[in-house]
């Protein structure tokens, strides 16, 4: 019988009263109370299934616009850009924030479109924000890149992130946490940051299923308003918890690719309409889509998230005010209402 223990950063505050930290059994994180396994099986399924849309998704060569951003990340300016997928560059009182980046194509992840910029523009960048150990948002060649060209580079994510980024970057500074907890910026930052939960699941190697936490994150400004990073998830109630934890959030950055088959999917990511629904229970003002038209990961056309999300809004059944960037547009967040 494995043992179970809760574990959390000891010298971290954790903001959500009377929790216990995160679950292990054994080497394992769980996903909440439970542990999280995908099956072997159910890949075989899906290889062995044929996709109904398969004729679909083959003549379907959507992807997003690409805009060059490189005049942003000299600037100054407070801002947020896409870089595609779930890779975001994030200006906020003048900090400058990279999420799950990557820059590159590699076996299996190949970029469907051009970055916005060249990968040696990206310098500059304060803090790394990590939500998870998976190839599509944790990249080694963009790590080891991002930390030669940014020596005041801090990364900042979930627990067991230290031990996988060692032997990327060694000099790199990290910091991780567990859910509910929040992180030390230092006396000086101009904003909170935490970490909160996902329902997700982590594998890199054959043998080291869920032994790296897995979360979404939040930044807090002191005028109250908040920027949510949902990083990777499925449907679930963490989303609720986290608006009555934070009240009405302002922007969230959410995924709404990567859902089909659902009998595969299902249990990481969010479909459109799940993630609108996601959005809502966060009683969220702005939703920037993200996780979708980069990379092929899943059955549906590439176009259908965006077309959907954006159907989604126009009906009425999205309360937030939906963003669709191009790659490398600059959104003007701090003047969003």
């Amino acid at each position: 019988m494995a043992s179970v223990r809760y574990v959390r950063n000891p010298d971290l505050p954790t903001i959500k009263p009377n929790y216990p930290g995160n679950k292990m059994v054994g080497n394992e994180y769980c996903n909440g109370q439970e542990l999280y396994e995908p099956q072997l099986s159910t890949a075989l399924k899906w290889q062995l299934t044929k996709n109904p849309q398969r004729e679909e998704k083959a003549a379907d060569t959507w992807t997003p616009d690409v805009v060059d951003g490189t005049a942003f990340l000299r600037s100054q300016e407070d801002g947020l850009l896409w870089l595609g997928h779930s890779s975001f560059v994030l200006r906020v009182a003048g900090i400058t924030l990279i999420t799950d980046p990557l820059l590159f194509s590699s076996v299996g992840l190949r970029r469907r479109h051009a970055l916005p910029c060249r990968p040696e523009d990206l310098v500059g960048i304060d803090l790394l924000l990590l939500s998870h150990g998976h190839r599509d948002h944790l990249d080694e060649q963009s790590i080891k890149l991002l930390s030669r060209q940014n020596p005041q580079l801090r990364a900042f994510g979930p627990l067991g992130l230290q031990k996988l980024l060692r032997g990327m970057a060694p000099k790199l500074p990290v910091q991780e946490a567990g859910w509910w907890q929040q992180f030390d910026l230092g006396p000086a930052a101009p904003f909170e940051l935490f970490e909160l939960p996902a329902s997700h699941w982590y594998r890199r190697g054959l043998l080291d299923l869920n032994e790296v936490l897995w979360g979404s994150l939040l930044l807090r400004l002191p005028d109250g308003r908040t920027l949510y990073f949902a990083g990777d998830t499925n449907m679930n109630d963490h989303f609720e918890e986290i608006e009555r934890q934070f009240g009405p959030l302002d922007i969230v950055l959410m995924p709404i690719g990567a859902y089909k088959p659902a009998f595969m999917m299902a249990g990481s990511h969010t479909s459109p309409h799940e993630s609108a629904k996601a959005t809502n229970q966060l009683r969220a003002g702005h939703l920037v889509p993200m996780h979708h038209g980069t990379f092929d990961l899943s059955d549906e056309p590439a176009s259908e998230p965006h077309r959907l999300i954006t159907e989604i809004a126009a009906s009425g059944m999205l309360r937030a005010e939906l963003h669709l960037p191009a790659v490398g547009e600059v959104l003007r967040w701090q003047d969003w209402g």
